[in-house]
């Protein structure tokens, strides 16, 4: 089991020994179940993977950055989105769906009702029970899309971003100082580190 993530079927119509055939879950039975659930799940390979609930900080940050780049992106050809947005992408051989906190596309014809498939920028708030997942796995299958040019790791606990590239080999670059100008070269915008923690308490 994944740290941080429990595993449940949500699935009402069905008892919990017929729930346990469905697995592994089929997209179309996972996009169905993601529609009347209450609980969102991550999708890895059939198997679903619930999240749990963010913190303050957690929101604020996710929020503070989605915010402000949807302000500055509107109108042109790139749109922001929030946690309750799902990217799809393929690992291997494996049909996988994250939620990310706040997703950037800049391909309209990609968009569908309840995900992308080509992100141009992804950010990730980190939680100390999902830190490693985000590191590690998400980092990993992230960056197999041939369309996305930065993934970003933000910490809640602390002022710390790492903000990493394509264009550099996917570099980690790290920002601490509140001053501190980060800016998202793919989606030609930057903010303040003070900016993406505005209203946190830390």
């Amino acid at each position: 089991m994944r740290p941080g993530l429990e595993v449940r079927l949500l699935l009402p119509s069905l008892s919990a020994m017929e729930a346990a055939r469905v697995l592994p879950m089929s997209v179309a039975e996972y996009l169905t179940l993601e529609e009347t659930s209450d609980v969102k799940h991550e999708f890895i390979g059939g198997a679903i993977h619930a999240m749990s609930g963010a913190s303050e900080a957690h929101n604020a940050i996710a929020l503070n950055i989605a915010s402000a780049l949807r302000n500055k992106l509107r109108g042109g050809p790139c749109r922001a989105f929030i946690s309750d947005f799902k990217v799809r992408l393929e690992a291997g051989r494996e049909d996988i769906f994250y939620y990310p906190d706040v997703v950037v596309s800049c391909q309209k014809a990609d968009i569908e009702k309840y995900f992308l498939r080509l992100p141009t920028l992804i950010v990730e708030v980190l939680s100390p029970s999902t830190e490693t997942i985000d590191r590690r796995e998400k980092k990993l299958n992230y960056l197999q899309v041939p369309t996305l040019q930065e993934y970003v790791l933000v910490e809640q606990n602390r002022r710390e971003l790492t903000i990493f590239r394509r264009a550099t080999g996917w570099a980690g670059e790290i920002f601490t100082a509140p001053e501190a100008l980060v800016e998202f070269r793919s989606i030609g915008q930057a903010m303040t580190l003070a900016e993406i923690y505005e209203d946190v308490a830390l």
